[in-house]
This record gives C-alpha cells, structure tokens and sequence, in this order.
C-alpha cells in the first residue's frame, strides 16, 4: 500500500467503504496533502487547479471528525452559489451514506419555513450560502456554539469584498478556541490568501499547481479568428458537430441571454446559466445539460465556478478571459481525469496575441483552425 493510500486507512470504516465503491486508486495531490493536516486539527489554506479533487480532500476529515452521538451542528461549508451548495449536498450525503450523518443546506430564495424546520433537528453539518447562513445565524435559528469547523469552499469567491464581511461574522460567531478553518481554491491571489490568513490560526499553506497522480487528459488548445459581431456564427458552426458537449463563456449578462435568444431563434437548443435566473430555471437548465438532452451551456464565469460538470468535451471563450487564471480556470472543465478535450478561443487579431501569451506562459501552443463543409479544419496558409 502507497503511503498515500494509507491516509484513507486512517478514517472511519464508512469512509474507508465509500472510497472503496467509488474505486479510486489513490488520493489525488490536494488530498493526500490536506487530509492528514484536517485530521491532526490544522487550519487550512490550500489552492488546487480545477477537477483535482477539493471537495473530497476537506469532506472526507470533516465527515470523520462529526460525532453523531451529539446532537448538534458541527460542521459549516460555505459556498458562493446555490449550484455549487447542491454538489457539494450531494457529495456529503453520498460519502455519508450508513454514517448517521445527517445535513442540510441553507440557500436564499429557498422555502423558509422548510429550512426552519430542517434546522430545528440540529442537523450535524449545513452546507449554505453565506447570506443565507449569516441571517440565521443572527435570528438565533443556526447555533454556533458547538461548530468545530468552518469551511470555505471557492475561497476566492467568498473573500471578495462583496462577502468577506459575511464570512468574517459566521467565522467569528463560533469558539475561538475549538474553531478549525479550512479554505480551499483553484486560484488564490495574494489578497485572497491575505484575508484567509486573517481568519485562520497557524494556517498550513498549500499550493498546487498541477497534479501529479490525474493524467491530464490529451486537451488541444485551438482559436477561430472573428470580429465580435461574427463570434455567434461560430457558434452555430460547433453546435453542428458530431460530439459536442460544449461550456461557453461570455462575460456579461446581458450578451449571454441575447446569444442564447439568437441561438434558439434558429433551432440550435443552447441553454444558460447565471445568476439573474430564478433556482428553478437554474437546475432545470442543468440538469438538462447534464443529462445531455442539451449540448450548449452558455455561462457566466460566476455561475460556473466550483460546478462538476462530467464529459464536456469542448470550453469555448466566446468572450475573452481578462488574464490567465481566468484562462486556466475556465479550460479546466474539459479534459478532466484523463479524458480528452478542445478549448477553443473566439477572438480578434488583438486578442490573438494576447492568448499566444497566456499560452506560451503555460507551455501550450494553440493552433488557428477554420471551418470546411461543416468540419473544424488547420488554415490554409
């Protein structure tokens, strides 16, 4: 047995089963880093590239750290959409299955009764949104007192100035003392690892590049050249291939519904995620793509951050990234865990240099492609 598949050995039996079904060789980086610091009671901070495992590198000590003999909450996840608080409700219930564990999540725009009455059984872990959480933490329906561990997850998201208060108030509404705080994300700017530090005591800093046991899928970095007016026709020509699975960025509300509208307008089903939709709208149009009944996702950077998307073949920048991380963070959605993938960049002559930049900052060379009876082609030169 690898030393890193001796970490999972030290945790309960219910973890140690749940990992065994899910039939994963070994803990990724992040994992087999963090875990044993959660374990031992360290205060976290960590950064790990998109699709490296994150989640399961603070569930799996966090699931093993709650008592269910004590009826009460022990554990608080945080997380910046409603989207990602349901993943990440799914994964604790899945990994806690036969546990005793019981959870709930906490969003806005949610029944509020219904999460009253959820709240009234002191389950032993609430995942939420931080507004949400903070409100009820002020009316005295979220206790506290007994919480052990904090979690921020998408740690770049929360900290933005917008939330940091937030967050700030639920960190500090637990015990000094017995308080553990976990953050995790794919990127971490030196402000946000600033403001983490701030809430965390001793903190073990963890930085992850790339991940050393996840095969990087075979991932092509290509580019289409066209004037903004055009990049909807490109569009078009993708939702026409043969295996398209396709996340596409653009970067304000307002040209994502009126490209989603002009796509539908001519039969092509793209749907959209962001965050002006109501719940509903939102895990409808999910759920659909997920289930493939709908092979173009238009997204928000926002709205897609932290999701698990499975088999998407193809990220397209329809509207540039505003510098690399933004890049990196976007492409990690395809490719994941070995498989294969297509970023694609729709862009003008000046961002054309751009990209070349960002991708020879990452060791990548992008190839300029173009169209021919309806098959992506290399330019004629």
């Amino acid at each position: 047995m690898t030393e890193n598949q001796s970490i999972i050995q030290e945790l309960k039996p219910f973890l140690q089963e749940a990992w065994g079904k899910a039939e994963f060789a070994t803990p990724t980086d992040v994992q087999a880093r963090t875990i044993p610091l959660i374990v031992a009671g360290q205060d976290v901070i960590a950064e790990s590239p998109t699709g490296t495992g994150k989640t399961l590198a603070y569930l799996l000590p966090v699931l093993n750290k709650i008592d269910t003999k004590k009826q009460n909450t022990q554990a608080v996840i945080l997380a910046s959409s409603q989207e990602l608080v349901m993943q990440i409700l799914g994964e604790v219930q899945k990994w806690g299955t036969g546990s005793g564990i019981t959870s709930t999540s906490i969003i806005g725009g949610a029944n509020p009764k219904r999460q009253l009455e959820k709240l009234k059984k002191s389950p032993h872990l609430i995942v939420g949104t931080p507004g949400r959480v903070n409100e009820l933490i002020k009316q005295k329906k979220i206790k506290m007192h007994e919480v052990k561990t904090v979690v921020l997850d998408e740690g770049d998201q929360l900290l933005t100035p917008e939330h940091r208060n937030t967050v700030e108030s639920i960190v500090k509404s637990t015990l000094a003392d017995s308080r553990q705080v976990l953050l995790f994300s794919a990127t971490l700017p030196n402000h946000t690892e600033q403001a983490a530090r701030a809430l965390t005591k001793d903190p073990e800093v963890i930085k992850i590049k790339q991940d050393s046991t996840i095969a990087s899928g075979t991932v092509e970095h290509i580019y289409f050249i066209s004037e903004q007016r055009d990049k909807i026709k490109v569009l078009e020509k993708l939702s026409r291939l043969d295996a398209f699975k396709g996340l596409v960025f653009i970067k304000d509300i307002g040209t994502l519904q009126v490209t989603t509208e002009k796509l539908n307008f001519k039969d092509i089903p793209a749907m959209m995620l962001h965050s002006e939709l109501t719940k509903q709208q939102r895990q409808a149009n999910m759920k659909q793509f997920r289930e493939g009944k709908n092979e173009m996702l238009l997204v928000t950077d926002i709205a897609a951050r932290g999701l698990d998307i499975k088999g998407v073949t193809h990220v397209v920048h329809f509207d540039f990234p505003r510098d690399r991380e933004q890049y990196i963070h976007r492409s990690g959605r395809t490719g994941r865990f070995g498989a294969e993938g297509t970023v694609i960049s729709i862009v003008n002559e000046r961002e054309e240099r751009e990209l070349k930049k960002f991708c020879k900052e990452l060791g990548i060379t992008p190839t300029q492609k173009d169209f021919y009876s309806g098959k992506i082609v290399d330019v004629r030169s």
